[in-house]
């Protein structure tokens, strides 16, 4: 994977290309043993900033003896709770592979696009808050312009962007942890009642 690779919403193989990527990502990081964390960033106190917890809620069905989802609409992590959750990442998996997903501003032509990088991004960046960095691949989508008046602009972002990058976002993801790992495994009662 290059560094940085700007996905196109507007296209129809955006999924597949970032199911492709991630994939890639997955696979090395179990490849290395490491259990992967999926941690949604972001709140649902303000549309522009309600990316993370959407694509959480989406993917609340994917968790896997493999995958762990931190950040959804009932539970977000956001600026007041992001330090707790990653010690408890750290507490709780032995060699962590974070990918973190959050909503970022940016120039007017990349809006409604995706930006996935290697390393890590820096939540609340464009609010000025001081925040750690965080995950081994992060996964922006760009919901509105950058500039001045952060905290405005992302107030007045339209809902229709969000959703649209949520909806991406937790597709692309959702086919990578199945190419990679699989879907999930049979309730023991299924099993039973399927050899009757």
């Amino acid at each position: 994977m290059n560094n940085k690779i700007i996905l196109d919403t507007s296209k129809n193989n955006c999924i597949f290309k970032l199911r492709d990527i991630i994939s890639e990502q997955i696979t090395y990081a179990l490849n290395s043993k490491m259990q992967i964390a999926i941690l949604c960033i972001g709140t649902d106190r303000s549309t522009g900033d309600s990316l993370g917890p959407l694509v959480g809620d989406k993917l609340k069905f994917l968790v896997r003896d493999k995958v762990v989802l931190y950040g959804n609409l009932e539970n977000p992590v956001h600026a007041k709770n992001l330090s707790e959750n990653l010690r408890i990442i750290k507490d709780t998996l032995e060699d962590p592979f974070i990918i973190a997903i959050d909503a970022s501003l940016g120039s007017i032509s990349n809006v409604g696009k995706i930006i996935v990088e290697k390393g890590p991004l820096i939540p609340g960046a464009a609010l000025n808050k001081n925040l750690p960095p965080v995950g081994n691949v992060s996964i922006k989508g760009i919901v509105n312009i950058s500039g001045s008046l952060e905290f405005l602009v992302l107030q007045n972002t339209r809902l229709y962007t969000v959703m649209n990058l949520a909806d991406i976002i937790s597709k692309g993801l959702y086919h990578s942890i199945l190419k990679t790992i699989g879907g999930p495994k049979p309730h023991k009662e299924a099993l039973e009642n399927f050899a009757k």
